[in-house]
């Protein structure tokens, strides 16, 4: 479709003709409505892998490289069907939640399938949690069962789990009774061993008979699109992790739209999984994007590995990446030593905000065909702004996070909650069919970003281009993103504010080459005390994950503060970052 403009011939891609007559009269306010061409469908998760099964019965859905596992689609649901039994027959109901605590194998993706088949809710875990964050994570949600890793690379997880519960090598299994965690009674080992007061994981299909495995297969209608589908943890500026609820509909229509703006949807690609899978990069972006195409993931290694994420991509000819800048600066590294032959044509980068400057060096050094932006939140299902199929100018592949999703509308309002001009920065508002559904039974903190108008708040400070295209131009909140991962600094600050020797502690995030940003904390110590780092280390391990302790210390014998007695940060961050 050709279009004149003031003069200027413009040519516009067909699949943006309808979006475009829908929002181009909105001209002078920051609010943009982009209605789609596709309707909404109303499946479930378990829909979703079932069609792609029937679909591509023999195509591999799943190969994990460092177990040597291959699955194809027909596997995979046969896999999930007899766990999700086998789930069904220890006791558990539909709405139960269950916890997966585990790295990228591919035991999280049957685990992942079975539960959504079952009707019961995933609650994703972050590998690197520690006892108190795990204990506060099964509490906030109910847990009612809980698969987990024996071991990884770095970490002993039953030994933590025992820690927390002792009672767990005295419990026959699934009949943990512990008053720490009073939910739990159910612990799914991954490993060869057996180990006490657990069920291992291979154990659990063995106990689905074939009329339970006749009665999933039978009873998906009793799982509902609007029913939940996974609870994701994210932190909040309280310091405690808040639960996101979000359904079936709105994975499967926003993986969906991820999925086509890859262009998973004009041949068959094989992904390249970098991000965590109990990350939302990991499964609602990247698996469940995968599964609605047919394509088939690759998991290089069990926990992030840059050396082994290239030698898959190359190995397995991975055609699509999915990553955050700082997994990209990693590869673009790796490769400019190895030179691997790669048919990688298209990445997604996500997660943080990612320089023209390292889009560039994607392209030239693996040898892409394009780079795509992607922006969103948990609260938002995934993505809210993606680059489209072929977006020619380089502009606005490399320095937005792409275009407005299909069936969402966005606006930009100043303090007061009104619409500010177009290009006008301000914060980023959104409502639509993606908008999480609240809250785990925190009524008051969903009222704080989710208004009765279904205008969800994100915290963002945006500018909305006039072509529907937007840039992020700074955090409202004091979040850090370091390699892609969010870190709220509260939570920090309100651990080390435990420690003997700390009278007042503050975080702030520091810009750093490779991750992003760094956690810096900033201290003052009571009247003769003394603080190494290495001693702060000492003290933040075990009780927070690893990725939150701070990377600096800064010792201060004043802090930068408003007349009202509030932290300036802003004058940290410009202090420490010269």
């Amino acid at each position: 479709m050709i279009r004149s403009v003031r003069g200027f011939t413009i040519r516009i891609p067909s699949y943006l003709k309808n979006s475009l007559r829908c929002t181009h009269y909105h001209t002078k306010l920051s609010y943009r409505h982009n209605p789609g061409k596709e309707p909404l469908r109303s499946l479930t998760v378990g829909n979703l892998i079932q069609l792609t099964a029937e679909r591509y019965p023999e195509r591999m859905a799943l190969i994990s490289k460092h177990q040597n596992d291959r699955l194809t689609y027909q596997e995979l649901l046969e896999k999930a069907d007899e766990f999700a039994a086998g789930l069904q027959s220890l006791g558990l109901n539909r709405g139960d939640r269950i916890g997966v605590w585990a790295s990228n194998i591919t035991e999280w993706i049957i685990s992942m399938f079975a539960i959504l088949r079952g009707g019961y809710i995933i609650v994703p875990m972050h590998i690197n949690f520690q006892t108190p964050e795990i204990e506060y994570c099964i509490n906030k949600v109910r847990v009612k069962a809980l698969i987990c890793q024996h071991k990884t690379k770095d970490c002993n997880l039953y030994d933590l789990l025992k820690t927390l519960a002792p009672e767990l090598e005295r419990s026959d299994p699934g009949k943990l009774n512990c008053d720490k965690i009073p939910s739990l009674s159910t612990i799914i080992t991954i490993g060869e061993e057996k180990l006490k007061g657990t069920y291992n994981f291979k154990e659990i299909p063995e106990k689905a008979t074939p009329n339970l495995v006749k009665s999933i297969k039978e009873n998906q209608h009793l799982v509902q699109p609007d029913h939940p589908y996974n609870i994701q943890f994210t932190s909040g500026t309280t310091g405690k992790p808040k639960a996101a609820m979000i359904s079936h509909f709105q994975v499967v229509n926003n993986s969906y739209s991820i999925g086509k703006r890859c262009e998973l949807d004009t041949k068959y690609h094989s992904v390249c999984v970098q991000s965590p899978l109990f990350h939302g990069f990991g499964t609602s972006v990247t698996t469940c994007s995968a599964i609605n195409f047919g394509s088939t993931l690759v998991l290089p290694s069990s926990t992030y590995s840059p050396l082994e994420n290239l030698k898959a991509i190359s190995e397995e000819r991975c055609t699509v990446i999915h990553g955050t800048p700082t997994m990209y600066v990693d590869l673009v590294n790796i490769q400019k030593q190895l030179n691997l032959k790669l048919n990688a044509e298209i990445a997604l980068s996500g997660g943080a905000v990612c320089s023209p400057h390292l889009f560039k060096q994607m392209k030239e050094t693996l040898k892409l065909k394009r780079v795509k932006s992607g922006y969103g939140l948990t609260e938002a299902t995934a993505v809210i702004f993606q680059s489209l199929p072929i977006d020619e100018d380089e502009y606005k592949a490399t320095s937005t996070v792409g275009y407005i999703g299909d069936h969402l509308e966005v606006k930009v309002v100043d303090d007061d909650n009104n619409i500010v001009p177009i290009g006008t920065p301000g914060e980023l508002c959104l409502r639509g069919y993606s908008v999480m559904l609240g809250y785990w039974e925190e009524e008051e903190k969903t009222k704080e970003v989710l208004g009765a108008d279904r205008w969800m708040k994100t915290g963002d400070q945006f500018v909305l281009q006039e072509d529907g295209y937007g840039r992020i131009v700074g955090r409202l909140k004091d979040l850090i993103i370091r390699g892609g991962t969010n870190i709220y600094p509260k939570e920090i600050e309100d651990f080390l504010n435990t420690h003997p020797e700390i009278l007042e502690a503050h975080v702030i995030g520091l810009k750093h080459e490779r991750l992003g940003e760094e956690v810096c904390a900033c201290v003052r110590l009571k009247e003769g005390a003394q603080l190494t780092h290495e001693s702060l280390i000492e003290f933040c391990t075990g009780n927070i994950a690893k990725y939150k302790i701070p990377s600096k210390l800064e010792i201060m014998d004043t802090l930068p503060k408003t007349l009202s007695g509030k932290i300036q940060k802003y004058l940290l961050r410009q202090q420490f970052e010269k």
